[in-house]
């Protein structure tokens, strides 16, 4: 694409990341998964996008501490999956491996702002008692159980989501995350 330059950190991505960003005119960068901060940031991204991937969080430990940099940076940032759970566990959150994790459609997450509802699937969680209130505020929950589906950081330009966005075939219902990141960038670069 010719439009935004977007560096996406692969923690184990899956291809419909890169095709929902190109689809939007976006020129994508992956970066493989132990790509230090200042690398990513030396190439001047408009945005950055944190992939899903396999695994416990809390195992990422290099990983976390490059995410703690991005986090401290001015550039946008959209986070999926794994991706959200590292960079709660950045900014001071804890996660946990859920008994059962959440898997398909019978596992509604609801956006508290739009009431808009999609499902997910994921094994992990991050801890509610651990977000600083100050830093995030929770965005989307799991209609079931409450628990975190996604977290909107306070002052930064950072949106993280537990579900798949780019999920397909799947619910297209979230797709419009991909644009907000969109809208993002486009402030970013205009302030």
């Amino acid at each position: 694409g010719d439009g935004f330059k977007v560096a996406l950190l692969d923690l184990g991505t899956k291809n419909n990341i890169i095709r929902s960003l190109e689809k939007r005119g976006c020129d994508v960068t992956v970066y493989p998964a132990d790509t230090t901060a200042e690398e990513i940031l030396g190439d001047q991204p408009d945005g950055i996008m944190l992939s899903n991937g396999p695994g416990d969080p809390k195992e990422c430990v290099q990983i976390i501490k490059e995410i703690k940099k991005l986090y401290d940076s001015e550039v946008p940032i959209f986070a999926i999956c794994l991706g959200h759970q590292l960079m709660a566990l950045a900014t001071g959150a804890d996660t946990e491996k859920m008994r059962w994790g959440h898997r398909g459609g019978n596992h509604p997450v609801k956006d508290l702002k739009s009431g808009r509802v999609s499902s997910q699937n994921h094994g992990y969680v991050i801890k509610e008692e651990t977000i600083d209130p100050d830093v995030a505020e929770v965005s989307f929950i799991n209609v079931n159980d409450k628990t975190i589906e996604g977290l909107d950081y306070k002052n930064k330009n950072i949106r993280t989501v537990q579900f798949h966005p780019e999920a397909c075939p799947g619910p297209q219902d979230t797709a419009y995350l991909f644009d907000e990141f969109m809208d993002r960038m486009k402030g970013a670069k205009n302030a």
